[in-house]
């Protein structure tokens, strides 16, 4: 099949509302999210969401998919520091292999609060992290778990954290393309995907089916799950989110804050 039909997705459940009915002539691949980054250059896909991070590295080579994205409602529930001591008092603090968007917002944050730890990159294991460092950022399904299993380790939502410093939506996660795409393709992408998550909005029964998958793939409780896509993570880019994305780019990736739009036919 040729790249232009394939999409991108994150293999975390963040993503399960717009993927959830994919018709015959589409295929999907999924991978975390750095790992998208370099299927999207690639042309293993024509579209993926990748971290904002690896967007505002790329501005160049990609253009944004308008209205959709992966993005904090305040508490985001998966974007978690854990730890065994006061942040204040971290000395160093592990970073997850697997998302330049959460690394970079977790040294902008503890910055604005005028630390400095140490910054180790691991693998996304909060045990053997916290055997190595006093604090371990988890992200996605493996921070939601991480969170109910050891309630007591939580020592910020990073989501909650920026929203309470910006006033913003936080942005982790837009739908990107090649500039070189084609234009066509692009538009059902993104007709076909923003049709799925309004679907899983508006149509309770499908709400249901989701909400029901996504507790087995990750066996959370189905309440969890539907309280994470009602309270934490929105797929619709609003104008407030967008703002946020700007933010995001100029204070923090120290890029322009103007992010390049495809224009949808």
């Amino acid at each position: 099949m040729s790249w232009d039909g394939v999409l991108g997705r994150v293999s975390f459940i963040n993503c399960d509302p717009v993927f959830h009915a994919i018709p015959d002539g589409w295929q999907v691949l999924s991978a975390p999210p750095s790992w998208l980054s370099g299927h999207l250059l690639r042309r293993d896909c024509i579209t993926a969401p990748i971290p904002t991070a690896d967007y505002a590295s790329n501005m160049d080579k990609l253009s944004l998919i308008r209205d959709i994205g992966i993005v904090g409602r305040e508490s985001v529930g998966s974007v978690l520091l854990f730890g065994n001591r006061p942040i204040e008092t971290m000395r160093d603090i592990a970073l997850p292999s697997d998302s330049s968007t959460s690394n970079m917002l977790m040294r902008w944050i503890l910055k604005q609060r005028g630390l400095d730890p140490k910054y180790v990159k691991m693998g996304p294991d909060m045990d053997l992290m916290l055997d190595e460092c006093d604090g371990a950022l988890i992200i996605g399904d493996r921070a939601i778990a991480a969170a109910i299993n050891n309630p007591d380790l939580v020592r910020m939502d990073l989501g909650r954290e920026w929203a309470e410093v910006t006033g913003l939506p936080m942005v982790f996660g837009v739908f990107a393309a090649r500039k070189d795409s084609n234009g066509l393709s692009i538009s059902r992408a993104r007709e076909l995907m923003l049709n799925n998550y309004n679907i899983f909005l508006e149509q309770e029964n499908v709400r249901d089916i989701v909400i029901s998958n996504a507790s087995k793939k990750v066996n959370l409780s189905v309440e969890r799950v539907g309280e994470y896509y009602e309270n934490e993570v929105s797929n619709i880019l609003n104008p407030e989110s967008i703002k946020g994305l700007k933010f995001f780019l100029e204070e923090v990736c120290k890029e322009k804050s103007d992010p390049d739009w495809f224009d949808h036919i």
